[in-house]
């Protein structure tokens, strides 16, 4: 390359980089702002009155994304006070959202109830096994928590979150 070329190729590069960036940037930005607009609306419409259980459930799950796990808690309570609108399936979410809101209070108890409630909604719901043997992991129930990982390999076989932690509770086992 000569003189010339060499700084028109950087400055090539430079630009290229800056335009991905700025696309990325706009991406995030419209993002937040669709989550921040249906945010807003939920939050006025059940502010406004009773809602349906659907509407407790996406407000809840954007509080829990939000790290505001006592709001997320309560509205997740109130979508589940409207079970006769929610099929297994769906209770089975709005469970294992209600069970990882405790967790993250730190309050594991009521967060095992809550995972055992998903599960019994759909005996192979792999994220609230997973979420389970997790707090049983967390109050040393290692026994509790590989039982809990091997029903969750049953239930997939390629569950990677299980099969990583059930192999790493065998070793415990296994070693003297």
């Amino acid at each position: 390359m000569d003189s010339v070329s060499l700084p028109i190729f950087y400055l090539s590069i430079l630009v290229i980089l800056l335009g991905g960036l700025g696309v990325l940037l706009l991406r995030q930005i419209l993002k937040t702002r669709r989550v921040e607009t249906t945010f807003g609306k939920l939050q006025k419409k059940l502010q406004a009155g009773s809602g349906t259980a659907k509407e407790y459930y996406e407000l809840g799950s954007l509080y829990l994304d939000k790290k505001l796990y006592v709001q997320a808690t309560q509205l997740l309570n109130k979508a589940l006070k409207q079970e006769d609108e929610l099929e297994p399936e769906n209770q089975a979410l709005v469970y294992n959202a209600l069970g990882y809101s405790y967790f993250a209070q730190e309050q594991y108890d009521l967060a095992i109830r809550q995972y055992k409630e998903a599960i019994k909604q759909i005996p192979e719901y792999g994220t609230a096994l997973n979420n389970l043997a997790n707090i049983y992991e967390k109050k040393q129930m290692t026994a509790k928590a590989l039982e809990t990982y091997e029903a969750a390999l049953k239930a997939d076989p390629e569950n990677k979150t299980a099969k990583k932690r059930a192999e790493a509770l065998r070793k415990r086992f296994v070693s003297p």
